[in-house]
């Protein structure tokens, strides 16, 4: 039995690091919202693509929409757990969608999908009482590539595809997290702590085209945001930590001087020590993020034309300690209230718990159906 915890355990700590969902700020989700869940945006042969749509309760009047796009190499990862919900509480509506992952389809399938995913929704704007001419993009790691090259394609029909092509794929505003950008210099400007080499056959991004990226240059020319640039690009936020083992911090540098050098608004935000996804927490990043879609997606002043960097330092992770010995992680009750308990009742149920599926029931250590006191004795 002790194994079998001791294993657990294990899981739990690689699912907080992996997602970094522990490492995000409180969701601060509205009580009071309408989830949409596995809506199917579009059909591929006999596989359905699914979204959720989280939407304000008693919304006046047409809102804006943030779309998050998850990572995982886009080999791994699903639509579940977004931490985009929190602007739920900001009058967003969100939505989190899936998209085929790269051992079911190689490139273009991905972005064909998010395109379709933008298109569905904006074809139902009326239906769920969206504003079809204020969407945004947010996603991290392999999901800021996407959102990357959904920025940049915005005024093109590249990558359109199946139904709704009546409508715009195009999108207002992109939040990009340390997203893959030039594939073939994935491994130039990593940390020395960097152990992953990214030109070999059997990285990420070689199974993302499908063949070694040094033997596909034209098709990597293809995955890439900055190759499709243009005048009518919409407005950037990009953050990334100096300290990226996975995607190197160059990545974005790369990015921010592509958008720079078409005098496109763009603000490049470097967190000093942060690692992959680790790091993010700091209230500073989390305005930043709000006050970038507030700016983009709700205000009707014009937006600034500019480029412009800026730095903070990593935030401390949270609950994601765990002893030398391997025991569970070290989550206080306190922390997981502040994160989930959206209607302040002193516990959590599943379907108010944001983060990994899986943590849930290795949480519930009472298997009661709820987080409570109880289970962190």
């Amino acid at each position: 039995m002790m194994g079998k915890v001791m294993s657990v355990a294990s899981l739990v700590f690689a699912i907080m690091v992996s997602t970094s969902v522990w490492a995000q700020p409180p969701r601060q989700v509205a009580a009071g919202k309408d989830m949409k869940k596995d809506l199917i945006y579009a059909t591929i042969g006999d596989r359905p693509l699914k979204l959720d749509l989280y939407l304000p309760q008693e919304a006046k009047k047409p809102l804006p929409l943030v779309i998050w796009v998850h990572g995982g190499g886009w080999m791994s990862g699903t639509k579940d757990g977004c931490p985009a919900r929190r602007l739920i509480a900001d009058g967003f509506a969100v939505a989190s969608i899936e998209y085929r992952l790269s051992g079911e389809a190689i490139f273009p399938a991905q972005i064909e999908d998010c395109k379709a995913a933008v298109r569905w929704l904006r074809a139902n704007a009326d239906k769920y009482g969206l504003d079809p001419n204020k969407f945004g993009v947010w996603g991290s790691s392999a999901g800021g590539h996407l959102v990357a090259l959904l920025g940049t394609t915005s005024d093109t029909e590249h990558f359109d595809v199946g139904d709704h092509l009546d409508v715009s794929s195009r999108v207002q505003a992109v939040c990009d997290y340390y997203g893959p950008t030039d594939m073939l210099k994935m491994d130039e400007g990593k940390p020395a702590t960097a152990r992953r080499r990214h030109d070999g056959p059997d990285s990420p991004e070689s199974k993302l085209i499908g063949g070694p990226i040094l033997e596909n240059k034209d098709k990597v020319a293809r995955a890439n945001p900055i190759t499709y640039i243009s005048p009518k690009t919409p407005p950037f936020l990009i953050v990334h930590g100096d300290a990226d083992p996975t995607v190197a911090h160059l990545q974005s540098v790369l990015l921010y001087d592509a958008l720079k050098k078409e005098n496109l608004p763009v603000h490049f935000h470097t967190i000093e020590g942060a690692g992959h996804g680790k790091g993010f927490g700091g209230a500073d990043v989390t305005e930043m993020v709000d006050q970038f879609f507030a700016a983009t997606l709700k205000s009707e002043a014009p937006i600034e034309n500019k480029q412009m960097t800026s730095k903070s330092k990593a935030s401390e992770p949270r609950g994601a300690a765990r002893s030398a010995q391997g025991r569970r992680p070290q989550m206080s009750y306190e922390q997981v209230m502040a994160r989930a308990d959206r209607n302040k009742d002193g516990k959590v149920t599943k379907e108010e718990f944001d983060g990994p599926p899986r943590l849930f029931p290795v949480l519930d250590r009472n298997e009661d159906g709820e987080l409570t006191r109880d289970d962190f004795r």
